[in-house]
């Protein structure tokens, strides 16, 4: 009977060993395989808390289906410091925004690194435009916004202008380029985020926070930038 409970025994520690060699996964230099520990959907994005070689994370991803447990892959990423997603109303201390998720393993990293780079560059301005908008009396030129930086820096202020370039969904903001026909040293782009929609072409006003030397990671800084407005006049709640 001893020698029974003793080969069960034997016969157990084998299939456990074989079970954890078959989750022990191999991946091409460059690439991550994370474990889901919980996801939270968003509109175009999931939120998921993942564990990787021992430290837990979260990370933002395209819409995606995914079960407690769960591996995933994928190889570029860009860190986002202090992060507060207003879909959520909440602030997370680090986040990563991943664009080539995967159910499956990446063969190489090099793979997407092309289309993560065309996904933010897409935020970018597309150039200077024969524009001519009337200033607010209440408010902000965006040459002013740009000479004025440091000192705005942290406050609220209003601008009006015309939207030259708009990318919706974007790390939980819409992403939206203005220009007013104004400059400062070269400087006639402004960038707004907001969970407020509009289309280019149109004329708005946008009331929110200047933001100074924005660095998002990856290379992608702004000198100067409004943050959470709120369209006042010109675009459409979503």
């Amino acid at each position: 009977m001893k020698r029974f409970a003793y080969l069960i025994l034997v016969f157990s520690l084998i299939v456990f060993s074989a079970c954890e060699k078959k989750q022990d996964v191999k991946v091409a230099p460059g690439v991550h395989a994370v474990k889901v520990v919980s996801s939270i959907d968003a509109p175009n994005y999931t939120y998921l808390e993942v564990t990787e070689n021992g430290s837990q994370y979260w990370m933002a991803v395209p819409q995606i289906k995914v079960e407690k447990g769960e591996i995933l892959y994928y190889s570029k990423s860009m860190e986002m410091k202090n992060f507060k997603s207003p879909t959520l109303n909440r602030t997370f201390d680090s986040i990563l925004f991943v664009e080539d998720i995967s159910k499956t393993p990446i063969a190489s990293a090099d793979q997407t690194a092309q289309s993560l780079a065309s996904a933010h560059q897409q935020v970018y301005s597309s150039g200077k435009e024969s524009v001519s908008v009337e200033p607010l009396k209440d408010g902000k030129t965006v040459a002013q916004i740009f000479a004025e930086k440091d000192k705005l820096a942290g406050k609220v202020v209003r601008v009006k202008g015309k939207v030259t370039k708009y990318n919706p969904g974007i790390m939980d903001r819409n992403w939206i380029h203005i220009q007013d026909g104004t400059q400062s040293n070269g400087e006639f782009d402004l960038l707004v985020t907001s969970t407020d929609a509009t289309q280019v072409g149109q004329v708005i006003t946008v009331e929110g926070t200047v933001s100074i030397n924005k660095d998002f990671g990856a290379g992608y800084s702004y000198k100067v930038m409004l943050e959470d407005a709120k369209i006042i006049s010109g675009g459409k709640s979503m």
